[in-house]
C-alpha cells in the first residue's frame, strides 16, 4: 500500500521536512519558504544554504498584492508556477528566452540570451526578476541596477551550477536588494519556481 492523495503525500513530506530542520534561524514565513524549496529538491542541505535579504519575505508579498509582472529566466521555471494563485493574485509571468529579439541581441552582443532576455525586461518595465538557471542574467540584471535602468523590486537568485553561479550569488549579496540566493552551486528553476510558489501561497493560497 501506498499513499495516493496528493494533499496527504505533501503534507507528510512538509511534516518530515520539519522534522529535520528543527531550530533554525529563519521566520516563521521564512521557513515555509525553506521548507518548500527542500521539498522541491529531495534535499535538506537547502536549509544551511539559503540567505534571505533585506527583508525579502515582506518586499515580495506587497509586490505580489500589487499584481505585478515577474520575469522568469527558463520556461521550467515558467511552467513550474503555480497558474492558479498566480490568477488570484493578478500577477502575470513574462519569459523572453525564445523571443526573436532575444536571439538578435544575443548574436549582436555575443552573449547569453538569458542576459539579453533580462535587457528585453527592464525595456518592458519588469523589475521583479526570477532567475533560477543562468549566472549571466543575473550578473547582467546586477549590471543594469548600478547603472540606474532597473530597480528591482526584489530577485530571487539562485542559478545552478558551476560557472559562474556561486559568484553571480556571492555578488548579489553585495546589493541591498530584497533578494533570496542560495550559497554555492545548488540552484535551478525548479528551486526558482518553489520560492515563488511558496510566496504566492502566502499571499493568496492555492
Amino acid at each position: 500500500m501506498y499513499i495516493k492523495n496528493p494533499m496527504e503525500i505533501e503534507n507528510k513530506s512538509m511534516a518530515l521536512i520539519d522534522e529535520v530542520m528543527g531550530d533554525t534561524s529563519f521566520t516563521k514565513e521564512e521557513k515555509l519558504v525553506a521548507k518548500r524549496m527542500i521539498h522541491t529538491t529531495g534535499d535538506l542541505d537547502y536549509r544551511n544554504i539559503i540567505e534571505f535579504k533585506y527583508g525579502f519575505i515582506e518586499e515580495a508579498k506587497k509586490a505580489i498584492l500589487e499584481g505585478k509582472t515577474i520575469f522568469t529566466d527558463t520556461k521550467m521555471a515558467y511552467m513550474g508556477i503555480n497558474k492558479p494563485a498566480l490568477k488570484k493574485a493578478n500577477c502575470q509571468l513574462k519569459c523572453f528566452i525564445d523571443d526573436e529579439r532575444v536571439f538578435s541581441l544575443s548574436k549582436e552582443l555575443g552573449t547569453t540570451r538569458s542576459a539579453c532576455a533580462v535587457d528585453l525586461a527592464v525595456r518592458e518595465g519588469i523589475d521583479i526578476f526570477v532567475i533560477g538557471n543562468a549566472p549571466t542574467a543575473l550578473f547582467r540584471l546586477l549590471e543594469l541596477f548600478k547603472e540606474g535602468k532597473v530597480n528591482p523590486r526584489f530577485i530571487v537568485g539562485v542559478p545552478v551550477g558551476f560557472v559562474g553561479a556561486q559568484e553571480s550569488k556571492e555578488y548579489l549579496r553585495q546589493f541591498s536588494i530584497p533578494s533570496i540566493s542560495t550559497v554555492g552551486n545548488k540552484g535551478g528553476s525548479n528551486v526558482s519556481a518553489s520560492i515563488i510558489n511558496a510566496l504566492l501561497y502566502m499571499v493568496v493560497g492555492r
